[in-house]
């Protein structure tokens, strides 16, 4: 991701300044647009300012390395396309000489990365995707690492939580296409320290595990389910409410509650006349009357007594 050959002012070569064909001002500076061959054989064609890169140009490392943008006082700056020796490409923002702002990266072994920069490296808000799998990082970054809140996009699945020096670190939760999601937690787990010689101490590799939690179904709300609520909103907002009901509704409420009372007291009344009447008188026999059918519950044997009858 480095700049393979660095570009070097005319002005500071020495007495020999390389060649140079162009335009010029009264103080014989190169202005204007003209093509310069530098004393290290890189080339430059385009803008000059008092006899710095300023303007649109476009410039030639001898390693096959060039770029194609805008200048600042002899420093990339503003937008630009830098094409690197392996192949890789940068497409986006410069400021002083450095990748800062919005740009894209396209790597050499198919990778892409588009979003904010600074300092040469990604840092902000972006979008990292790997080709080989075809994942992808959707979130934040801080001095080229995975840092903050973002989102690992799997083909049938993703994970959402929080990254911390490129790895996911703390809460979070994978969502699964057929319509659940596992809540939990990564946990720093120490492995063992690897040992970089006598001079330095070795350093403890901090791997990340996950502990699952509870599983839990997502909805994803289609378009009509949109509009079934909007209608059911708009329903409830129109019809009145239950306290806010007619005089006359109110009144039809408590007549008919007074007449299922009455009713229900007549009931009453009837059920004991026919008590009264059917009482068996004192010294009775009322053992016949449950014989011939007066309680079937209780009357009707169990049914293990039924089973062991028939044996």
């Amino acid at each position: 991701m480095s700049d393979f050959g660095s570009e070097e002012g005319e002005e500071d070569q020495g007495p020999y300044l390389g060649e140079y064909e162009g335009g010029r001002n009264e103080n014989e500076e190169r202005h204007g647009h003209g093509k310069a061959t530098l004393p290290n054989t890189d080339t430059y064609e385009g803008m000059y300012d008092c006899g710095k890169r300023h303007g649109q140009g476009v410039y030639r490392f001898k390693n096959g390395a060039r770029y194609i943008g805008e200048y600042l006082k002899n420093r990339k700056h503003g937008q630009g396309t830098f094409i690197y020796p392996d192949g890789s490409k940068y497409e986006g923002s410069w400021v002083d000489d450095q990748r800062c702002g919005f740009g894209k990266y396209s790597y050499v072994n198919g990778d892409t990365y588009e979003g904010e920069w600074k300092d040469h490296q990604r840092h902000g808000q972006g979008t990292y995707t790997y080709a080989a799998t075809g994942t992808k990082y959707v979130g934040r970054w801080q001095i080229g690492k995975r840092e903050g809140h973002g989102e690992l996009i799997h083909a049938n699945h993703k994970y959402v939580g929080v990254f911390k020096d490129d790895k996911p670190m703390g809460k979070g939760k994978y969502v699964f296409d057929i319509g659940c999601e596992q809540h939990g937690e990564y946990i720093p787990i120490e492995q063992e320290k690897e040992d970089k010689g006598d001079d330095e101490e070795p350093s403890a590799n901090i791997v990340p595990k996950w502990k699952a939690g509870q599983v839990t179904a997502i909805h994803l709300k289609t378009e009509e389910d949109m509009e079934e609520e909007e209608e059911a909103a708009k329903e409830q907002t129109e019809e009145p409410s239950s306290t806010e009901q007619p005089a006359e509704s109110q009144e039809e409420t408590t007549e008919e509650k007074k007449e299922k009372t009455e009713e229900g007291e007549m009931e009453e009344k009837k059920e004991e006349e026919t008590k009264q009447e059917t009482a068996p008188e004192a010294g009775e026999d009322t053992t016949t009357g449950a014989e011939e059918g007066g309680n079937q519950e209780t009357a009707d044997p169990a049914p293990e007594d039924q089973e062991q009858s028939a044996e």
